[in-house]
């Protein structure tokens, strides 16, 4: 954001420049015929880069930042609860920010909606330019820790499979490289997923044998009321229009069927705590609910909340002190060498940093 408004601020000045140029050619005093003699030559000179210096402004506008209302409430009233940070120069690389295993601390200005609460990230890249992101790129990162992601999908399938017993045709939205599918499909469920990178879409399909779709959920051409239960895991935060993701995933599941949401719970206790050092606050992140606004969220477009719990996941310990870097580089290497010393890199370790597992029933 500071350098956007740095590059705004010199487009102004050369705008003023340039009218002022314009406007000297035409009307100094020692000229007889102001029109004569070459002024008209720099008056047309002058209003061709100031043309052209608004069909930049405009360019760059469109191509780099858009403004957008609440998701929820859709009210254009918000307060900002983080500025802006500065990225010291630094262009951003959207296809390493936007990947599965982005982590990159926010930058961008994080803002609270005064009517209902809801926190996002305002202005943000066009959702347009953050989809082709995400669809691009490679990530070895999040497919290093597979195993680990098994053990907790398991585990939450079968919290799952006590709410809604029985087996049935189950969908994973934003399904990465399907540990998900595969876990479900290892206890008897008949499995869909649709994930937008094609690297990891194409990985998973290959490592697990699975036809996982690649494209935006809305490509897909699901049928109305085909699925008993629907999962989005750590995906609602990161889409550019929240509430058009859980009204289409409300036409695709069945009556009493069941939605599974994951997210980062901005109300959290620890998030409260951690202040803008809590670990979620991540580029990669466009909105940031509480139990308040996802319930909203969720109830708006026609489910009834069953539970809401913390979630807790696993991680190769490695890899979760790994990612400390982006809070202190020197407390993430301490860290990992003892670990490594003690022979404990690879271990699956638990843990917890608000995460939430909502389940919600459709009317």
């Amino acid at each position: 954001m500071e350098r956007y408004d740095r590059f705004m601020r010199a487009v102004q000045n050369r705008i003023v420049g340039s009218l002022q140029s314009a406007a000297i050619s035409v009307w100094r005093p020692n000229l007889a015929f102001p029109l004569v003699s070459g002024a008209w030559d720099e008056f047309s000179a002058s209003l061709e880069v100031l043309l052209s210096i608004l069909l930049l402004v405009v360019a760059a506008a469109s191509a780099t930042f858009e403004h957008v209302s609440c998701n929820l409430c859709r009210a254009n009233d918000a307060e900002t609860v983080y500025a802006a940070r500065s990225t010291n120069g630094q262009a951003r690389d959207v296809v390493k920010m936007y990947r599965a295993s982005g982590d990159e601390l926010l930058t961008d200005q994080l803002v609270r909606c005064r009517h209902c609460g809801l926190e996002y990230v305002n202005p943000r890249p066009r959702g347009t330019d953050i989809v082709d992101a995400y669809s691009r790129g490679d990530d070895p990162a999040y497919v290093s820790q597979l195993a680990a992601r098994e053990r907790t999908f398991s585990n939450a399938l079968a919290h799952i499979e006590s709410v809604l017993p029985g087996r049935g045709r189950l969908l994973d939205v934003g399904t990465a490289a399907g540990a998900f599918l595969a876990a479900a499909r290892a206890r008897g469920w008949e499995v869909e997923g649709c994930e937008p990178n094609r690297w990891l879409a194409e990985w998973g399909s290959k490592h697990y044998g699975l036809n996982i779709r690649r494209g935006e959920l809305f490509d897909q051409g699901f049928s109305p009321a085909s699925f008993d239960v629907v999962t989005l895991w750590d995906v609602i935060e990161h889409t550019p229009d929240p509430s058009r993701v859980i009204a289409h995933v409300g036409t695709l599941i069945k009556p009493d069927g069941l939605l599974v949401v994951n997210y980062p719970d901005r109300g959290s206790w620890l998030a409260r705590l951690l202040g803008r050092q809590w670990p979620f606050l991540s580029s990669v992140h466009l909105y940031y609910f509480t139990k308040t606004t996802m319930a909203r969220l969720l109830e708006t477009h026609g489910f009834d909340i069953v539970e809401m719990r913390p979630h807790v996941q696993r991680l190769e310990l490695d890899y979760l002190l790994s990612r400390a870097e982006v809070v202190s580089r020197s407390v993430s290497k301490t860290s990992r060498d003892i670990a490594r010393m003690l022979g404990l890199s690879a271990r699956q370790a638990p843990y917890w940093m608000g995460q939430t597992f909502v389940a919600a029933r459709k009317r």
